[in-house]
């Protein structure tokens, strides 16, 4: 037999405030565990796509050391 929601609502309203704020605590820990693996995958999925774009000649890379010393320059 499974609890309702409203019976957990209930159960947990009745809990003292810091267990309140615990259990509100891991709630928003397990949505976010959920939103951290789904932005995980979205980015296997991006570097998957630029490793093949760059393999494939489709981008073009510029030096890093090119990069540092424009950055440099700017910077000056």
């Amino acid at each position: 037999m499974s609890t309702s929601l409203f019976e957990i609502e209930q159960q947990a309203s009745r809990l003292p405030p810091d267990d309140r704020a615990k259990l509100a605590e891991f709630l928003l820990e397990s949505l976010q565990e959920q939103i951290f693996a789904e932005i995980e995958q979205e980015w296997e999925r991006e570097i998957a796509r630029r490793v093949s774009a760059f393999e494939a000649g489709e981008v073009f890379t510029i030096p890093a050391q090119d990069v540092f010393n424009e950055a440099k320059r700017l910077v000056q």
